[in-house]
């Protein structure tokens, strides 16, 4: 079920009203909201809901047995098998057809055996995310940051419908805590969730939506039949298409929790006005590079070593982050790009940032990010070769258009501007009449719905991963 369409424009405010009545009420409400998201996922398969639930008492079992444990070692032991499990149902899901075929390819081309059988497994929508958001659970008791939750307080930690789909990947030791006590509604930051949806809404179909029908999707799909303008402006129109797509999924996930009267983690943090690699991955989907920093990095050593056993480490997070997003060698390539990014960045030592002012920093920073979702968007490496090609290729600009250099010089502007007169705007329009909110929102919707074309809203460009 997509946010922005009618099916859940009628399930949220039936959803949300029948919460803020039962929230006073713990014993009611728990079980409520978790029938609730499980409906939600159920719009997509109603058979995805097994293997939810499945994760979700196995993990349990996990981390009950960890508790129980007296020793360090056999705890490492029932994590480690928990944590392989959550990656073995990701592995099977994700990457089993990738695997197999590349492996069937390699055989075929040696003249080899017979290769495994290749199997057509439909992917659960979300499953990159909550398989994440068990480890999470299991790690954390683990290390003490959390304790065993209840079987009926986990089940709503991984199904809350908010982020259940495309995150932001919050940690069991964020959310189970906010499960103690019931919730007020009238202590509810109405104000800063209508907001976050409205901006959400705008961001994902006003401004993603378009550039993606208009410029992205032709070029990207035949690169060959547009020249270097086309392809340059392409390239931009994606890294702004992906942004506001992303983000504004992640605006309305922590609108609607804030609704229901939970705080989820801030996911985007203006990326776009990065000056290094390393500046970023702390402004860009912030909760996964925190996971794979806290959950892969530092467990593979971090920084601790020599310095070619800390490039080994971001290389290897940032392989794994890439292939995360999808089972292609488009992505594991472009996690590699960010790693030797990163590694570049390590190995300087901020050399360069003591040589170079912040503008140059920021301008070579901005297009190899670009760079890197060239190869993000692309479907092979024949493509990406061929639409870098593209750029020496002389030719007119044939999709320039007002609106789509409004949409790019716009967003990519904003995150330019001065951090704090930006952040006390935000404030002061949450901080509005929930009444004037309540109409703004409206209207935004109305406007909205006015420009989504006949086909429906497209599905977020994260739902796939």
């Amino acid at each position: 079920m997509l946010f922005p369409t009618i099916e859940f424009a009628i399930f949220f405010p039936v959803a949300l009203a029948l919460s803020w009545l039962l929230m006073p009420r713990q014993k009611l409400w728990k079980p409520y909201i978790i029938i609730a998201s499980y409906v939600f996922y159920a719009a997509a398969n109603p058979k995805f809901c097994l293997l939810l639930g499945g994760i979700t008492i196995g993990n349990q079992i996990a981390a009950k047995l960890i508790e129980a444990s007296p020793g360090e070692r056999r705890r490492k032991w029932i994590t480690g098998i928990a944590v392989a499990g959550n990656l073995a149902l990701l592995g099977v899901f994700k990457y089993y057809s990738f695997f197999v075929q590349d492996w069937a390819n390699l055989l075929e081309k040696f003249h080899l055996g017979a290769p495994a059988p290749l199997l057509t497994i439909a992917l659960p929508i979300g499953v990159s995310f909550f398989t994440f958001q068990a480890i999470t659970y299991v790690v954390d008791v683990k290390r003490g940051d959390a304790k065993t939750a209840t079987t009926t307080d986990l089940a709503i930690y991984l199904s809350f419908f908010p982020h259940l789909i495309a995150g932001p990947i919050v940690r069991a030791s964020e959310f189970l805590p906010q499960l103690k006590a019931p919730r007020d509604p009238n202590r509810v930051a109405v104000g800063a969730g209508l907001a976050l949806v409205g901006i959400g809404l705008v961001k994902k179909v006003l401004i993603a939506d378009y550039l993606a029908r208009v410029l992205v999707d032709p070029v990207f799909g035949v690169p060959q039949a547009y020249a270097a303008p086309d392809a340059l402006l392409a390239a931009y129109g994606y890294a702004v298409q992906i942004y506001c797509d992303f983000s504004g999924y992640t605006d309305i996930a922590i609108g609607l929790a804030l609704l229901m009267g939970f705080i989820f983690p801030q996911n985007f943090n203006r990326p776009y006005r990065a000056t290094g690699f390393r500046d970023f991955w702390r402004r860009w989907h912030m909760t996964l590079s925190r996971f794979l920093r806290d959950y892969v990095y530092i467990p593979l050593g971090g920084s601790h070593g020599t310095r070619l056993f800390t490039y080994r480490n971001l290389m290897v997070t940032m392989l794994l982050g890439g292939l995360w997003h999808g089972a292609a060698w488009t992505f594991v390539l472009w996690g590699g790009f960010q790693g030797a990014g990163l590694v570049a960045e390590h190995a300087l030592n901020g050399r360069i940032g003591r040589r170079t002012p912040a503008w140059f920093r920021w301008f070579g920073t901005f297009n190899l990010v670009v760079l890197g979702w060239i190869l993000f968007r692309s479907q092979s490496l024949e493509q990406f070769w061929d639409y870098i090609g593209r750029f020496f290729v002389a030719g007119p600009a044939t999709l320039l258009t007002l609106p789509v250099l409004l949409s790019i010089l716009v967003v990519i502007g904003a995150q330019l501007l001065p951090e704090k007169p930006m952040e006390r705007l935000q404030i002061r329009i949450e901080q509005l009449n929930p009444m004037i909110l309540a109409v703004a929102l409206a209207f935004t919707i109305l406007v909205v719905g006015a420009t989504v074309p006949s086909q429906g809203v497209p599905p977020f460009i994260y739902f796939q991963f």
